[in-house]
Order: C-alpha cells, then sequence, then structure tokens
C-alpha cells in the first residue's frame, strides 16, 4: 500500500508541475532587482565584457598618440568618470539585488568607503600611459564629497595616477558635469573624455528625455571614439533612468510596469 500511495503522490505532484509550466509566462516580481543580477554577471563573467573595455581603451591610446602630435596651447588632460569606468562595483549591485533591493545612497557610500572596487579591464595600463606622456588626468564624478577619502584610497591603492585631492572633483550641488568640464578646460586642453554614460561627455544628454538622447546620439557620432570613449554598462544608468522619467523614486513594481510597456516584442 505504501508503494502505491507513493506512485499516487508522485503522479500528483506531476500533473501539478505540469500544469503550473504549461499556464502563462513566469513574471517576474522585481525586474530592476533580477535583471541587475544578470547584468552584472555580464560584467563580471563575459570574456566579451573586457572585450568591450580593451577595444575602447585601445582607441583611447592611438588618439592620446595623435593629440601628441599636435601643436597645444594649454597642458592636455584627460577627464575620465570613475564608476564603470575606471572602478568596477558589480559587487555593490548583486550586493543589493539578492536583497532585492536597487540603488541606495546610504548602502552605495557603505560600499565606497570600503575602498574595494577591482579596476575596469584596461583603465590603468591606458591612464598611466597618458599620465607617462604628460597628460594630466581628471577624476570628474558624482559621487558625494563624503565619499573622498574611500574614493581616493580605492584610486591610490591600484596606482592610478594624478589620484589626489585637487584631482578628484566630485560632486558639490548639481548633478550636471558640465561647469566641473568648464572649470578644467580654463586651464587645461581636454583631448578626451571618458565615461558609460552619455552625461559624462556632454550637456546635451543632460536628463534629456529619450526622443532627445537619441536625436543628440546621432548629432555627436563623429565624437564617439574620437573625443568621447565610451564604456559599457549595462547595470545602470541614464538610459534607465529615462525610461522612468527620471522618477527613480518608483516602486519597484511600478518599474516593472514601464519596462514590460516600453519593451518590444512580437
Amino acid at each position: 500500500m505504501k508503494k502505491y500511495a507513493l506512485l499516487i503522490a508522485v503522479l500528483v505532484l506531476g500533473c501539478t508541475t505540469a500544469k503550473q509550466q504549461s499556464g502563462p509566462a513566469i513574471t517576474l516580481s522585481n525586474l530592476t532587482a533580477d535583471g541587475k543580477l544578470f547584468t552584472a554577471l555580464f560584467q563580471q563573467r563575459a570574456a566579451e565584457y573586457k572585450a568591450l573595455c580593451f577595444q575602447a581603451f585601445n582607441i583611447a591610446h592611438i588618439r592620446v598618440d595623435e593629440a601628441l602630435l599636435q601643436p597645444q596651447s594649454k597642458p592636455l588632460a584627460i577627464v575620465t568618470d570613475i564608476d564603470e569606468t575606471v572602478l568596477d562595483n558589480s559587487p555593490y549591485d548583486v550586493k543589493q539585488s539578492l536583497q532585492g533591493k536597487d540603488y541606495e545612497q546610504k548602502s552605495w557610500e557603505e560600499w565606497t568607503s570600503l575602498s574595494k572596487a577591482d579596476t575596469i579591464p584596461g583603465a590603468l595600463p591606458f591612464l598611466k600611459y597618458a599620465s607617462s606622456k604628460g597628460v594630466k588626468i581628471f577624476y570628474l564624478t558624482n559621487r558625494a564629497e563624503a565619499e573622498r577619502k574611500g574614493t581616493l584610497a580605492n584610486l591610490v591603492k591600484f596606482g592610478f595616477p594624478d589620484a589626489v585631492n585637487e584631482n578628484l572633483i566630485l560632486k558639490q550641488t548639481a548633478s550636471s558635469k558640465e561647469a566641473r568640464r568648464q572649470k578644467i578646460a580654463e586651464t587645461h586642453n581636454i583631448i578626451m573624455l571618458m565615461g558609460d554614460n552619455l552625461a559624462d561627455f556632454s550637456a546635451l544628454f543632460d536628463k534629456k528625455p529619450e526622443n532627445e538622447r537619441m536625436k543628440n546620439t546621432y548629432l555627436s557620432a563623429a565624437d564617439f571614439g574620437k573625443r568621447f570613449i565610451v564604456l559599457p554598462n549595462p547595470v545602470y544608468g541614464d538610459w534607465e533612468g529615462v525610461v522612468y522619467q527620471y522618477n527613480l523614486k518608483l516602486k519597484a513594481a511600478q518599474k516593472d510596469s514601464i519596462i514590460k510597456s516600453v519593451l518590444k516584442s512580437y
């Protein structure tokens, strides 16, 4: 009897499983968290991600050499973003996602205070090369002033060139980097800007709606790979924020609904 009871239980369980599999498609309850686990997997484990980074810095190397051949009226400078451009924060994204959470300023500052972010592939040797040729490196970031100590320690740990207070330009009030870029341009000829977000390059992309970001990307096409060196970041950025019309206070379910509404299928 026990044998038959066990057989019946297995059959019932199998039928239940089959019904679940043949029913409606599984609905993810938190795309912003679950999705970022998948994109962080790409950033951490995909050789293709590393290849894209190396490609960007190989092109950057060529552009520096070209600039060095030109007469200059001011000292040369490269202005680079930090997060996902020279430092890899994917462990933070993974930890948050595993807890079903998105970005939080408090937990972010706890992460940056640890100075544990690894380098983006190719970033360190490229910036060391540029520095060896007399090009000044400025680290222009929207990290907060409270993060200065941990940020500097992280850069210094790996030996990034010009990792000193005066070359680390943090966010004070405005998130736009335009005024800070212009300040650097008063004393230096900026031959290159590096970043993972289009707002790292021009005010044309500062909190603009999606259609304007697309239009301005086409208008700026000749600058990509020349003055603008873009690093891949599938995890976060204005590309995501613009989908929510920059309302990052939306709840996870609201973000999920918006994401599903804008994706193309057939």
